[in-house]
């Protein structure tokens, strides 16, 4: 306490600055006090909020200005460095999309809700919605699995069934990034299994090794480049 107590006495006092050789020294350290106010940041959620909000020149900015594609979800209007070295960020949007769980087992019933209602509409979508809808209960087990191919049991009419080996990989365009731009199409892996009742389960796995970001990101790039085309001031990165 006293130890503490001495270095707070000590630290109200003045600082000593000395210069030895040229150079100037301080017997404590010295903290530079800077007014350098920035604005709030706009909080957005579309790229049409973001385009519009510029092309209204409703705000005083820099002569240029960065409009930063950080990922598939994140849009910022930065500055450039002040004379604090220091940028404003102005804005930042960021997108909701639909949460899928990757890579993680579901139920039969589930999975086909969220493929209808997560991912656009291509051929292997319909695929899945064909086979994963008329997989029979109890039959994805019976059959060899290598680790790359699955069979199992659909209904081929209201009485009839038939073997069949689950499609894979396919390619599918889950919402992932703003829906101002297309949605990247990439390539998953599909697996079923059957849970301790006997019931089906299913699961998509990423295998694009994540390239579908950088498309994601190229497409919003584009978008806004096109859009803000007649404003100079606005030089979009990614």
């Amino acid at each position: 306490m006293i130890k503490e107590a001495l270095q707070y006495i000590v630290g109200l006092s003045e600082a000593n600055i000395k210069e030895v050789c040229g150079q100037k020294y301080s017997d404590k350290e010295l903290k530079r006090i800077s007014y350098n106010p920035k604005a709030e940041t706009i909080r957005m959620c579309t790229l049409t909020s973001l385009v519009e909000y510029l092309q209204s020149g409703a705000d005083s900015m820099q002569a240029k200005m960065f409009v930063h594609v950080v990922s598939p979800v994140k849009v910022r209007l930065i500055s450039q460095l002040d004379k604090e070295r220091v940028r404003e960020t102005l804005v930042e949007a960021v997108c909701d999309v639909p949460e899928f769980n990757y890579g993680h087992y579901i139920g039969h019933e589930e999975f086909l809700i969220a493929l209808q209602a997560k991912f656009l509409p291509n051929n292997d979508r319909e695929l899945l919605f064909k086979f994963a809808g008329t997989v029979e209960n109890g039959t994805i087990a019976q059959y060899g699995d290598d680790g790359v191919t699955q069979k199992a049991t659909v209904k081929t009419g209201i009485v009839s069934k038939g073997d069949a080996i689950v499609p894979n990989p396919v390619k599918l365009r889950p919402y992932r990034t703003f829906i101002e731009v297309k949605q990247p199409e990439s390539e998953f892996i599909f697996r079923m299994k059957e849970n301790e009742r006997g019931g089906v389960q299913c699961a998509v796995f990423e295998a694009d090794g994540g390239a579908w970001r950088n498309e994601a990101m190229e497409n919003i790039k584009e978008y806004l480049q096109h859009e803000l085309e007649k404003y100079k001031q606005y030089i979009v990165i990614s």
